[in-house]
């Protein structure tokens, strides 16, 4: 489906594929704007990846094909369970993409969550960052889906490695570890926007407070 997405509904350029590790597991941690990051992902990618998906997207047909090409459903209030599954992906030498962003937005990587350092600690796993371009642009709104043929920019960073840090309590290396994580994606969507010429859409929640003044 990713592969449909990117390349035939839509019009994606895919930058930085040979910055993804050839064997072992990784991590792909990408920026969240719309429903489609997750699939144009995995279109992209030269390795097939399990993407954390919102667990009430198991629904249906929709349901159906997640469930079926083995993608990880995700309670997003708190899911050890969801992040040991990932693991076991991990183990084995496959790979995982999350959007640790959580929720649709800006895109910019502001604020994460721990679950790509945990993984990373916990499996070895690289992590590579990824910037999605293009799924939601300008002031569209965060549940839009962008017309047919729209240029969309798939931007795979170099990979990074995290480890425990000595002498450190395992909360404090992994807020550290998430720190460092999110600031490397972050860089690295800066970078992706400068060399695309592809802008960041603009803030639901401040175009909402505009228009309501």
């Amino acid at each position: 489906m990713g592969r449909v997405l990117d390349h035939v509904v839509y019009r994606t350029s895919v930058h930085g594929r040979e910055n993804i590790p050839t064997h072992g597991p990784v991590v792909f941690a990408a920026n969240h704007l719309s429903y489609l990051d997750g699939p144009v992902m995995v279109g992209a990618s030269s390795r097939y990846m399990h993407v954390m998906v919102r667990h009430d997207m198991f629904k249906g047909f929709l349901g159906w094909v997640l469930a079926s090409s083995g993608q990880i459903p995700v309670n997003r209030a708190g899911d050890r369970a969801a992040l040991q599954h990932a693991k076991a992906v991990l183990d084995r030498g496959d790979c995982v993409g999350i959007l640790p962003e959580g929720t649709r937005g800006t895109g910019d990587a502001a604020t994460m969550n721990g679950g790509v350092a945990w993984l990373a600690l916990n499996s070895g796993a690289a992590v590579v960052p990824v910037a999605i371009l293009g799924t939601r642009v300008g002031n569209e709104h965060r549940d839009t889906i962008p017309r047919p043929r729209r240029h969309l920019h798939v931007v795979f960073g170099e990979p990074l490695k995290i480890a425990r840090e000595p002498g450190v309590s395992g909360r404090v290396s992994m807020d550290r570890a998430t720190e460092k994580i999110r600031l490397r994606l972050a860089g690295h969507i800066e970078a992706a926007t400068a060399a695309t010429g592809r802008d960041l859409p603009a803030d639901d929640d401040l175009l909402s407070k505009h228009k309501g003044q």
